[in-house]
């Protein structure tokens, strides 16, 4: 069986973690299986790394040189808990000293300049997945296994060059891909990859996007061809809700890669969604499992849907941190192009639109942005449709979240929307906006944040998901 395993930040921690991550793979490779693993780098690393970046975009050179120690002695630290054999401890301390002076040079150079590219910023934030890669290989290579480490360019993952957010050219990665590990696995070596990472064809890093190491995990296997792709993360699976809002919540045993597309995207912990994509279309088998306790089965995510006998819905998922806007205007009605106008302007603002409501009127528009990209959005669409007729106001909203009721079930069971609407009244919440996608497979509105979990208690309760 040829399985590659990806491990979460969470996983790898500390020291302690680290071990515990590397015997997870230790044990299903003695056992004969074929193991490819990809790692993430140890938690909270990334956005140490970005926060590094923005000190020395504004040319704080010493201020860099205190935190990238810092981050030195952590990983150093995780080295000597987790790499048992000296001599191998000792290669990984030179390997980290290697990473660690080049990510100080180009930090210093952009200090320097004051000045960040995203292109630059993609190298950056390479660094944290090399440092756990190069510790996790020397840990697996202290109990006695033939590992190698390499980054996602040096495996083959090839990208096309959207920094920050680029997207695998897949004929090519799957040619480099089995050219560079096809002939570790049939030796017997267990290769460990960077997740989250890239490079272009004309051997530039680029980066997947924050989560992309699932997605590095999803392309590997599609390129290896492997069995299954599992997914180890710090929760038994994906949950019917999230069990610090619903204590209920239970592990899904078995969901389809759509509904679980669903789930990701409204933030549930576990999967990230643009992983789905390549697994799904070859319908390699992906699995969600907890790394600090290994012998729970996790989610199974395949093609199929299973639907039980009133098996509505799967999920509730809520999504926080978001801002309404409401674009209105009389003269907006009948006015062709109208949508194309809002949505172009905030794509040039790189604004992502999580969620879209229109009246039948077509006088207004509703959509919900992350709350971090509010104030750039609505000064974007002010600027550029005020004053020219149509559009008579945008207004704003925040501290709202999106509750979103999933599963397949839903599909072509009249009353959902009923039972959805009812029960959250009947706690006395009141919607905001309403969306629903013609799969049927979700059905997302707006709530007030303060009565978010309220909602999405009332409706764990009213579709009976802590009782499976």
């Amino acid at each position: 069986m040829r399985l590659v395993m990806k491990f979460g930040g969470s996983s790898l921690a500390d020291g302690d973690n680290m071990r515990n991550a590397v015997g997870i793979a230790a044990r299903v490779f003695q056992e004969g299986q074929e193991i490819l693993v990809v790692v993430s780098a140890l938690s909270d690393v990334t956005d140490e790394l970005i926060a590094l970046s923005r000190e020395a975009e504004n040319g704080r050179a010493n201020e860099v040189k205190k935190i990238i120690s810092a981050l030195s002695e952590r990983h150093e630290h995780i080295t000597e808990i987790a790499v048992t054999d000296s001599n191998v401890r000792e290669d990984v301390r030179k390997q980290l000293k290697t990473l660690f002076d080049s990510l100080t040079s180009v930090l210093l150079g952009v200090a320097n300049l004051k000045e960040l590219s995203s292109r630059a910023q993609d190298f950056i934030l390479s660094f944290g997945e090399r440092f756990s890669a190069a510790i996790f290989c020397g840990t697996l290579r202290s109990l006695g296994i033939k590992a190698r480490w390499f980054t996602g360019q040096e495996a083959g993952i090839v990208t096309d060059n959207h920094f920050g957010s680029a997207r695998p050219l897949m004929r090519m990665t799957t040619y480099e891909v089995k050219e560079v590990l096809e002939p570790l696995l049939a030796q017997g070596t267990l290769p460990v990859v960077t997740g989250y990472l890239g490079a272009t064809p004309e051997g530039v890093t680029t980066t997947l996007g924050r989560g992309g190491s699932d997605y590095s995990a999803t392309i590997l296997g599609v390129a290896l061809k492997a069995d299954e792709v599992w997914i180890w993360t710090d929760v038994d699976g994906l949950m019917t809700a999230d069990p610090k809002i619903e204590p209920l919540a239970q592990t899904i045993p078995t969901i389809s890669y759509d509904e679980a597309v669903e789930m990701a995207y409204f933030g549930a912990k576990g999967m990230h969604p643009k992983a789905l994509e390549p697994v799904a279309e070859a319908s390699i088998p992906v699995r969600v499992r907890n790394s600090f306790n290994p012998d729970a089965s996790g989610s199974l995510i395949v093609h199929e849907q299973f639907v039980k006998n009133h098996d509505v819905a799967k999920a509730i998922a809520m999504i926080k941190d978001v801002s309404l806007i409401n674009v209105s205007g009389a003269g907006m009605a009948g006015t062709p192009g109208m949508a194309a106008s809002v949505f172009s302007i905030l794509g040039q603002n790189g604004v992502n639109i999580l969620m879209i409501s229109q009246s039948s009127s077509e006088a207004n528009i509703s959509f919900v942005v992350p709350q971090r990209d509010l104030l750039t959005a609505v000064n974007a669409l002010e600027m550029n449709l005020l004053g020219k007729g149509a559009v008579r106001e945008v207004s704003s909203e925040d501290k709202v979240c999106v509750i979103a009721v999933v599963g397949a079930g839903m599909k072509g069971s009249p009353g959902v929307a009923a039972r959805v609407f009812r029960a959250v009244a009947d706690q006395g919440v009141n919607v905001r906006m309403i969306a629903q996608g013609s799969s049927e497979l979700n059905i997302s509105f707006l709530v007030k944040a303060e009565e978010g979990a309220r909602a999405l208690r009332a409706l764990h309760n009213e579709f009976h998901l802590g009782q499976r």
